[in-house]
């Protein structure tokens, strides 16, 4: 028996990572005197020229009222203040609604919400289609993107649809995920679309069949859709990355349409093979698609069952995170003429509380690739026996983002109520938050004991280096004073007014003391040039470091 789906409701979130030091290098004059994440808006704003036609350009979307019913006021209310000033990009917050005609980053987050606004009279529709022949159109609903001050952006697609069968729903949610194939075999098999359209109206306005796909520099064929899309950022030169794999993170609500289904179905074994169904993003089937033994286990440690009782499961995956329930309902108090709770907190503080996720386990992936680089820069360094400056700043760069990262960024617990630390409890254990951040904790740590016992060798050499100038210096000195000191008598006559027989003597004493003092001074100089590294930031301070350094992940 195939279920009906009421409503599927899925957000398409692509993860990725701007090599800052690559725009900068392209765009530094969009940045002078400016910090990272105040740029942001004049990088987009530089590029609307490149817009999709037809969809609009990427336009801020801070939150700019905080009423008792505004969409701000809902969303934040539910965390903790620390994460309302972190994770919101708010305008106006202190009085109460912004005033002013152009948004600028007079913000105190360090992120920037932006969307490129959908009226339903436009119909803008995804389209996909595979080999066998299926195919299906979807209502993109949302575009929005959110880019942190660390690098991190969330591209976000806004997916809906209504009255739909189950395997419908669940082919949307496998296939238009993809972003592209990691295999020819994989589209040959239609395990992954070979035509992706995203369309306003009649008119297709992107386009890709993934018949040119080819890892260059490094870098996967990512679909033209999420290029196209992020037109403000060159892909081709290696501007920004994915950082998981080929699949987006799929967040999605299914509600079944009760009338579909027996009764009992709630309490059945059916209802759970549904749900793995969604849970892993699988096409619809009887049953299990793998040993139900291991399944059931799984989804034991997956499934979010407060409410399920009610038939209601939340479940959550290194790649998926699901809300699924029964038809739309008064619950309990919640009245359904104000929205149906379920799909309000889908769209509300969950989704919010994914997109922390999320980004959490961008940013350490992020941390993992740029630990690796600045290790093979260090491995290459020691080869030569010295460390580059460049390479020590980036030493220092990655510690101290880690260190913001870990004190600013990242917490534990969101909002103090059960239901919503359990949730983000399990997003945090899916997506490895925890053993990911101690790891890079200690990677990070160990490059900056490197560093440490560096500096700490090298101020060894150069104490040691000065001690030994100083005994040759002071010993010069001894030299010069004992010989320019007044003695008299016959001491006077031999070295200072020497007779015309004892001429010789004087002149090998004046020579003897000169070769010393200059061989003193010259041999202090010597040092000073070989080891002119280790004393020109102390003679010569270098300026603050140019923003436009040269990128460690760029493949020239």
């Amino acid at each position: 028996m195939e279920p009906v789906v009421a409503h599927l409701h899925t957000f398409l979130l692509f993860p990725f990572s701007i090599d800052r030091d690559a725009v900068l290098q392209r765009h530094g004059d969009l940045w002078k005197g400016r910090r990272w994440i105040d740029g942001l808006d004049g990088w987009i704003r530089a590029h609307d020229a490149r817009a999709v036609g037809g969809i609009g350009r990427w336009q801020r979307s801070a939150y700019t009222s905080f009423t008792l019913d505004s969409q701000a006021y809902q969303d934040m209310v539910f965390f903790h203040p620390f994460i309302r000033r972190v994770y919101f990009d708010s305008l106006g917050m202190q009085a109460g609604e912004w005033q002013g005609e152009e948004m600028g980053g007079e913000g105190e987050s360090q992120l920037r919400f932006y969307r490129i606004p959908i009226e339903p009279r436009h119909r803008v529709r995804l389209f996909a289609s595979d080999e066998r022949g299926r195919r299906e159109e979807v209502a993109v609903t949302e575009l929005r993107l959110i880019l942190f001050a660390n690098g991190i952006g969330i591209l976000s697609l806004g997916l809906q649809a209504f009255d739909l069968t189950a395997s419908r729903a669940l082919w949307i949610n496998e296939m238009m995920r993809k972003l592209y194939p990691s295999s020819g075999r994989q589209k040959r098999e239609g395990r992954t679309p070979s035509l992706v359209r995203l369309m306003v109206g009649d008119e297709v306005v992107i386009e890709e069949d993934f018949n040119s796909c080819g890892i260059r520099n490094y870098l996967p064929p990512l679909s033209g859709l999420l290029t196209r899309l992020l037109y403000f950022a060159d892909y081709e030169n290696q501007e920004y990355e994915a950082v998981l794999d080929e699949r987006m993170i799929v967040y999605t609500y299914v509600a079944l349409d009760q009338r579909s289904l027996p009764d009992g179905f709630a309490r059945s074994d059916d209802y759970r093979m549904f749900i793995s169904r969604v849970l892993y993003v699988d096409h619809f089937a009887e049953g299990y698609r793998y040993d139900p033994a291991f399944i059931q286990e799984q989804m034991r440690q997956q499934l979010y069952t407060r409410w399920a009782h009610q038939g209601t499961y939340y479940g959550f995956t290194s790649y998926s995170a699901v809300t699924v329930c029964f038809g739309e309902r008064d619950c309990d108090d919640h009245l359904l003429q104000e929205g149906f709770l379920i799909h309000r907190m889908f769209l509300s503080r969950y989704h919010l509380m994914a997109l922390i996720a999320l980004f959490y386990r961008a940013t350490l992936l992020d941390f993992a690739e740029r630990t690796a680089l600045v290790s093979r820069r260090l491995d290459q360094d020691f080869g030569d026996g010295k460390l580059s400056p460049e390479n020590i700043d980036l030493m220092d760069g990655l510690r101290s983002e880690f260190v913001i990262f870990s004190n600013y960024w990242h917490f534990d617990e969101l909002a103090n109520k059960d239901e919503e630390a359990e949730h983000f409890a399990l997003f945090n254990r899916v997506f490895r938050i925890d053993p990911m951040k101690t790891e890079i904790g200690q990677e990070v740590e160990r490059l900056n004991s490197v560093l440490n016992e560096y500096y700490q060798r090298r101020n060894t050499m150069a104490v040691n280096r000065l001690a030994m100038l100083s005994m040759i210096l002071g010993g010069g000195a001894v030299l010069t004073g004992f010989f320019g000191m007044n003695f008299g008598a016959e001491f006077a006559q031999i070295f200072f007014q020497p007779p015309p027989h004892a001429a010789q003597v004087h002149w090998a004493a004046m020579l003897f003391v000169t070769i010393a003092t200059f061989g003193a001074l010259l041999f202090g100089l010597v040092l000073i040039i070989k080891n002119w590294e280790d004393y020109r930031d102390v003679l010569l301070p270098r300026g603050q470091a140019t923003k436009a350094r040269t990128s460690i992940r760029r493949v020239e």
